[in-house]
């Protein structure tokens, strides 16, 4: 879809359809518990460390939806669109230049894409190799410990996992 005929809405932004799930993942990574008792930072490395990884659970739970390739339907490239988008507004408001807000968002990028691999790999062998993904990824406080957050994402992986794929794009990520 061109940019004219978004403008002009000639034809409908296929990402609208996955903006709540954007937001209902975007809600799961502010969760106060994250940094208040599971040891992530509370910085903007930290936020953004748990936004990929709730993204990356997000779009491994698409992947393993049976009889429905995300890459068909396309769900996971419009959600990650919704993320390029919102990165690049949040790069360009805290004052990042044109110049170099490709660069930036690249290297975001590559961060998504590491995480999601790390944890595709990790989370079929439980909690130890899902806390070396952490330790490796993660931004965390002075003395926090990568198990117990390693435990709650396996428990959130789990709990979406039992999300009818309906819900789940409807953006309902509560059971």
């Amino acid at each position: 879809m061109s940019f004219l005929d978004r403008l002009f809405g000639r034809t409908p932004d296929a990402r609208e359809a996955m903006r709540p799930l954007w937001h209902a993942t975007v809600v799961a990574a502010r969760d106060p518990l994250w940094y208040r008792e599971l040891g992530v930072a509370d910085s903007v490395e930290g936020r953004f460390d748990m936004i990929t990884l709730a993204l990356a659970l997000v779009l491994l739970r698409l992947e393993r939806e049976p009889g429905r390739a995300p890459e068909e339907t396309g769900d996971a490239v419009r959600l990650t669109e919704l993320f390029v988008d919102d990165m690049d507004a949040q790069l360009r408001q805290s004052g990042v230049g044109d110049l170099m807000v490709g660069k930036h968002m690249g290297k975001l990028m590559a961060t998504l894409g590491g995480r999601l691999g790390a944890l595709r790999e990790a989370l079929p062998h439980g909690e130890a190799a899902v806390a070396a993904v952490v330790e490796r990824n993660v931004s965390l406080i002075e003395g926090a410990r990568a198990e117990p957050l390693a435990a709650a994402l396996l428990k959130l992986d789990a709990s979406w996992a039992q999300i009818p794929l309906e819900a789940i794009l409807a953006g309902r990520l509560e059971q």
